[in-house]
């Protein structure tokens, strides 16, 4: 069986963040597996601009901003298998992977990073009713059929969640003459960027019915009509409520999911809030030696977030091929008050970082509140917030003398103003 140092799992902005990171770190021998024909990830067809102002200090498209990071790893001497499936992870670090040159493969690695992006819930995992027309698409099944192939999938379009692609898809669907009739979204408020409201529903007036979803579909061969119903506090459909529009698509734009059946299957423990695996302070997971980054671990906002916590989870990594995993045993940090997780949600007292950032989302929107990091009744830091939204990823920053020699979890809640 070959030895590999370093294994990535995904060639995604995340992977090839990592595997930059990894080669300036003075690890070279690394493996990056990915299962398309080109490494990039889902940025290859968000042709779009508003990518790498955090990064590149310069706003760039989706393919713009993955050739950056292809260029990167090309000058580094990364090696990258293309139309590779990774088919198993153990949690002793051997990967399977199959591809037509060389079959079926297993490598020995010492590290593992994952790096494995997300997918969309699809109409089987919402419960819509009705009939089985063709017309119902993922907002980034139809995203990728209009950028890649050239091929507009409907006139007509109603989508389903407000949801950043959703959004960027009512504006895209416009501007190439379909008529977007309308976005519903389940919650009272919208669950995409304050930027993507204002540029892709309300410079195109496009209405948007908050706490409405879709119930029914109808149509035989091609979706011909759809029922949107008002919800109530439970989501719970309103009766005498049904609006019914006459369209010919349905874009779904509900949420994504990370991408994690390889850490399911190698016993990796998972945070149900997040869907990802649960990782401490170096984004080690629970196996030793596998970690994990990007939208595999949490779905993030903004690509920049992916890129600097992949090569953050990346450091974590040269560190344990380098020393080993931290002495001791790590206290948590956990979700209060107005808070739905935190990543990540472990951390070394007697081996602190020297600095930590947590990310994490409040439960619902808020004019102003304060963040509150605290361990058992000693506040760490206390800090003024406004205008928090759960589609914008919040952080708290630790410092090591703020870590170090703790005994008790650390809490972060938002206390909302009155």
């Amino acid at each position: 069986m070959k030895r590999v140092q370093a294994v990535i799992i995904g060639g995604g902005s995340a992977g090839l963040s990592a595997a930059v990171t990894l080669k300036k770190n003075g690890i070279t021998d690394i493996l990056v597996i990915e299962k398309d024909e080109e490494p990039g990830g889902i940025l290859e067809q968000c042709i779009h601009n508003g990518f790498g102002l955090q990064t590149f200090k310069e706003q760039l498209s989706g393919p713009a901003y993955a050739e950056r990071f292809v260029r990167m790893a090309e000058e580094q001497n990364v090696r990258i298998l293309l139309n590779t499936m990774v088919t198993k992870l153990t949690a002793d670090r051997i990967v399977e992977y199959v591809n037509a040159e060389e079959g079926t493969v297993q490598v020995q690695a010492d590290a593992v990073i994952l790096a494995v992006g997300c997918y969309e819930r699809p109409r089987g995992a919402i419960n819509i009713t009705g009939t089985r027309p063709a017309g119902i698409y993922t907002a980034g099944q139809a995203q990728r059929y209009l950028n890649i192939d050239g091929y507009l999938v409907g006139k007509r379009v109603f989508i389903l969640g407000s949801g950043d692609i959703g959004l960027i898809m009512a504006r895209r669907m416009t501007l190439e003459g379909a008529k977007v009739v309308g976005v519903a979204e389940i919650m009272p408020y919208s669950n995409g960027l304050p930027r993507n409201m204002k540029q892709c529903l309300e410079d195109f007036n496009i209405p948007l019915y908050l706490s409405h979803t879709v119930t029914q579909v109808y149509g035989k061969d091609r979706l011909e009509k759809i029922e949107v119903v008002e919800v109530d506090g439970n989501k719970n459909p309103i009766p005498g409520s049904e609006q019914y529009f006459e369209v010919d698509t349905l874009l779904l734009s509900c949420g994504l999911i990370p991408e994690n059946h390889l850490a399911e299957e190698a016993g990796i423990r998972m945070d149900p809030a997040t869907k990802g695996p649960v990782v401490d302070d170096r984004y080690m997971t629970s196996a030793e030696g596998i970690f994990a980054c990007g939208n595999g671990l949490h779905v993030h906002d903004l690509v920049d977030f992916v890129s600097i916590q992949a090569a953050k989870a990346a450091e974590g990594a040269v560190d344990y091929l380098k020393n080993g995993k931290p002495a001791g045993e790590p206290l948590r940090i956990t979700n209060g008050n107005q808070v739905s997780y935190c990543v990540p949600s472990q951390f070394y007292p007697d081996a602190p970082a020297e600095k930590l950032t947590v990310y994490f989302r409040v439960r619902t929107p808020m004019d102003s509140g304060t963040l509150v990091v605290r361990s058992g009744d000693r506040v760490i830091r206390s800090l003024k917030k406004r205008k928090l939204v759960p589609s914008v990823m919040e952080e708290a920053l630790l410092l090591r003398k703020d870590m170090e020699g703790l005994t008790e979890d650390i809490t972060i809640e938002i206390v909302e103003e009155k």
